[in-house]
């Protein structure tokens, strides 16, 4: 039995350079035991997970967006909106303000000229060319609808970073002020904010939409910062003195920022039909000729009876626009939330 142990100890000194288990045969038999060994495994493979390495949160995130026919559907029509509203003034083929067609309708009984070339999608009814006032205003849609976010995003990181930070009190102040805000519908309390201005404008559109917005990232952030108050990592930081400043905001912000950034997508598709919205119940900028969906749409009601065009079109833009913006919001809630991946 001895001599059975010292020559196992030997092959295995023998091959430790180079394999954990008999290099001569994959299927040696064990002297001391009789059994049959497995192939050799090298020294450089040995406690390496099989199935490949391992990959990170957003890599894995990612395989799973692009495989998401979802995904790249509300992607696709989100990078279209984009690219035609930044290049808008040049992709439009026609002065959005000018009244080309204007002569022919004081000519004819006809107030809206139809479709014909050179306006693809014909006139309104001071003879502007349509499909160039929808190509400009998509750029004032997406400025009203970024903006309006970006606002909402701000106050809601100051109101969830105090609650989340701070606790006690702090907490149960900001919260209260945030229940009362999420009690009135948010339409309604859009509608008396832009009310209370004198003079109506997309600043005021924008303000008024992002006061709405305040208090859902308010309670969304303050939750992940909840979360994050008892993770190892910040107990760590408070177990070895670091000050509360650098450990909330090198700490927990960080991490508790990805559902936000995540709801800041779906937010973008409520602003833009809110702003649509208020810009429809004349709270926008009342100067048509700078276009703008809502305005359009809420313009065209007075000859929707007998020129439902003028309507549909603003109005389809709307929807698709925030379906492509809900579509991407969704698909990366699922994708980055561990309790729904598939």
């Amino acid at each position: 039995m001895n001599s059975a142990k010292k020559d196992r100890i030997d092959r295995l000194a023998a091959t430790s350079g180079g394999t954990v288990a008999h290099a001569a045969s994959a299927t040696d038999v064990d002297a001391a035991t009789g059994t049959t060994s497995a192939a050799p495994t090298t020294v450089a493979d040995a406690g390496r997970v099989s199935g490949g390495e391992g990959v990170s949160l957003l890599a894995s995130a990612w395989g799973r967006l692009r495989r998401n026919p979802l995904f790249l559907t509300g992607a696709a029509i989100t990078t279209a909106f984009v690219v035609l509203a930044l290049l808008s003034p040049w992709l439009a083929p026609h002065d959005p303000s000018a009244q080309l067609l204007y002569p022919e309708i004081r000519q004819q009984t006809n107030p809206i000229p139809a479709a014909r070339p050179g306006f693809p999608l014909g006139a309104d009814w001071f003879g502007r060319d349509l499909l160039s006032r929808l190509l400009v205003g998509s750029r004032q849609t997406l400025f009203v609808g970024v903006f309006a976010t970006l606002g909402g995003l701000l106050g809601g990181l100051v109101l969830g970073i105090l609650a989340g930070a701070f606790g006690g009190w702090v907490d149960a102040l900001v919260m209260r002020i945030v229940d009362v805000m999420l009690s009135i519908p948010s339409l309604l309390m859009a509608f008396s904010i832009a009310a209370i201005f004198a003079n109506p404008s997309q600043l005021t559109v924008i303000i008024a939409i992002a006061v709405v917005q305040i208090p859902v990232f308010a309670r969304l952030l303050r939750g992940s910062m909840m979360a994050q108050r008892h993770s190892d990592h910040v107990l760590a930081a408070r177990a070895l003195g670091v000050k509360k400043a650098p450990i909330v905001f090198r700490h927990m912000l960080p991490n508790a920022l990805g559902p936000v950034i995540v709801q800041a997508t779906l937010v973008l598709a409520v602003a833009i039909i809110d702003a649509a919205a208020l810009s429809f119940l004349g709270l926008g900028n009342p100067d048509d000729r700078i276009p703008e969906w809502g305005q359009m749409l809420g313009a065209s009601q007075q000859y929707l009876a007998g020129y439902p065009h003028l309507a549909f079109y603003p109005a389809a833009c709307i929807v698709v626009v925030a379906l492509g913006f809900t579509f991407m919001g969704e698909s990366l809630r699922e994708a980055l939330d561990p309790k729904t991946r598939r």
